[in-house]
C-alpha cells in the first residue's frame, strides 16, 4: 500500500462528493493545472484506488422499489485461508451488493438486494445458509433509507416555529 499525495487525497474527497466534476473544475478547486489533475485521476484509476464512478439513487422516489437486507453471518474460518474463501463464495452471488468482515458478534455483514421479500428470504435459506462454513445468519430488512453515502434523502422539513419578538 502506497502513500497518496495531498493532491490525490483532495481529489478523492471532491470526487466522493460529486463524481461528475470534470478535470477543469477540479483543477480550479485544488489550484493546480488541469493536466496535473487529469494525470492524478488516471493514476488513481490505474492503481485501482478509484474502482468505479457510481450514482446514488433514492429508491423511495421510484415505483420499482427493491428489497434490501443486511445479513449478519457467523462462519467457521477455513484453515489456511481464514475468512477469504467463504467471503469470496458469498460475494460472487449476483444478489450480494456488499460483503464486510466485521468485529464483534458475527463475522460477515452481507448486503443483499432482491425484487421482493420472498426472493431475499429464498436466497438466505437456499444459498447463503447452506454454505458449509456458515454457522448462522440473522437477517435485517431495510425499511427506509434516510441517508446513504453522505446523501440525505429526506426533504428538509419546513420550520414551523412561531416567530417571537421581544
Amino acid at each position: 500500500m502506497k502513500q497518496l499525495s495531498e493532491l490525490k487525497l483532495k481529489l478523492l474527497d471532491l470526487l466522493k462528493e460529486d463524481a461528475r466534476r470534470d478535470a477543469n473544475l477540479l483543477a480550479t478547486l485544488v489550484g493546480v493545472p488541469t493536466e496535473e489533475v487529469a494525470e492524478a485521476i488516471r493514476e488513481l484509476e490505474e492503481d485501482h484506488v478509484i474502482v468505479k464512478y457510481a450514482t446514488v439513487v433514492n429508491s423511495s422516489k421510484l415505483d420499482d422499489e427493491k428489497v434490501t437486507a443486511l445479513i449478519e453471518v457467523q462462519i467457521t474460518p477455513e484453515r489456511g485461508r481464514g475468512f477469504e474463501a467463504i467471503a469470496e463464495r458469498v460475494y460472487l452471488f449476483p444478489q450480494v451488493k456488499s460483503v464486510f468482515l466485521m468485529s464483534g458478534a458475527y463475522d460477515l455483514l452481507v448486503e443483499v438486494e432482491g425484487r421482493n421479500l420472498k426472493e431475499v428470504a429464498s436466497f438466505v435459506s437456499d444459498k447463503l445458509s447452506t454454505l458449509e462454513s456458515v454457522l448462522s445468519t440473522k437477517t435485517h430488512f431495510i425499511l427506509k433509507k434516510y441517508k446513504q453515502d453522505g446523501i440525505i434523502f429526506e426533504d428538509p422539513e419546513e420550520d414551523r416555529r412561531l416567530l417571537i419578538s421581544p
